[in-house]
């Protein structure tokens, strides 16, 4: 992909920048009442980039910040995003773990590491548990927790006046989904049959990382997240050691990616649901 930013307008005042840094996707959503940002990137100068970007389209002043999940690329701009504009209100789900954000930034690599190092991790000042709406005068936000997944704080962000659900990791383009130490495995994939109840057959879906997709698109990575939890809940049925799982069955994604899906899985079945492992 470029090595600059690349700005998308999917819907009317709705553009996506795409970030070579993380390829990560931060989407602005302007109103009457002004601009919003739905996520941040990974650092003060990563924002400034996704924010001059944003400037080609719209001179809207910045008031509100949405953070999908806290991950740090997607949360670390905050404290910059919050120096941008007057009064900017960022919100989250209430399970949105930023306690760990900045351990995480301490073991960033990569050219730009520094920078992701030295953000100030900002939290959000408004949480809220199921749904939630922001109100940018002409439009409305709708904010939906549909579950835990890719975290347990997850959130898709709604424009049903242009047709458009912004996924965050909860939907990947560009790569596979991405299991970490705090995903929620067995539940995904209930969690993406709410939020795909939420689309209909037009809908352009912006997931986290990657090119926007559609309702097709997330339909079959919602079917091979479900490969991956059934697998994992059949082998440990079946008595299969945690530590063999992954050379034990045939998966829909590299097994090196499937890690933390494989040990978080076993360790979030109920005990009724394992077997000793077989000897």
């Amino acid at each position: 992909m470029p090595d600059t930013p690349t700005l998308t307008e999917v819907a009317e005042r709705v553009w996506v920048v795409r970030h070579p840094w993380y390829d990560v996707n931060v989407t602005a959503v302007a109103g009457e009442r002004g601009l919003l940002l739905v996520d941040t990137h990974t650092s003060d100068a990563a924002l400034g980039e996704v924010l001059d970007a944003v400037r080609r389209a719209t001179r809207a002043p910045l008031v509100e910040v949405v953070n999908t999940h806290a991950h740090l690329d997607h949360v670390l701009g905050n404290a910059a995003a919050r120096a941008a504009g007057e009064g900017v209100v960022v919100t989250a789900h209430d399970a949105a773990d930023f306690t760990r954000v900045g351990a995480d930034a301490a073991q960033a690599e990569g050219p730009r590491a520094d920078e992701a190092r030295a953000a100030t991790v900002s939290p959000p000042d408004r949480t809220f548990s199921s749904v939630a709406v922001v109100d940018l005068g002409d439009r409305a936000v709708e904010l939906v927790h549909p579950g835990r997944g890719h975290t347990e704080g997850d959130l898709v962000a709604r424009l049903t006046d242009v047709d458009v659900l912004l996924a965050g990791d909860l939907v990947e383009e560009s790569g596979h989904p991405a299991w970490g130490p705090d995903s929620w495995p067995m539940e995904w994939p209930l969690t993406l049959d709410l939020a795909m109840g939420l689309c209909g057959p037009g809908t352009v879906v912006v997931p986290g990382h990657g090119a926007p997709v559609d309702l097709d698109f997330v339909t079959e990575q919602r079917a091979a997240i479900g490969v991956v939890a059934e697998t994992v809940r059949d082998l440990a049925t079946r008595g299969v050691p945690v530590g063999e799982a992954l050379g034990a069955a045939s998966w829909p994604y590299p097994p090196e990616a499937l890690t933390h899906a494989v040990a978080r899985g076993y360790a979030h079945l109920p005990r009724s649901q394992k077997r000793l492992p077989l000897v």
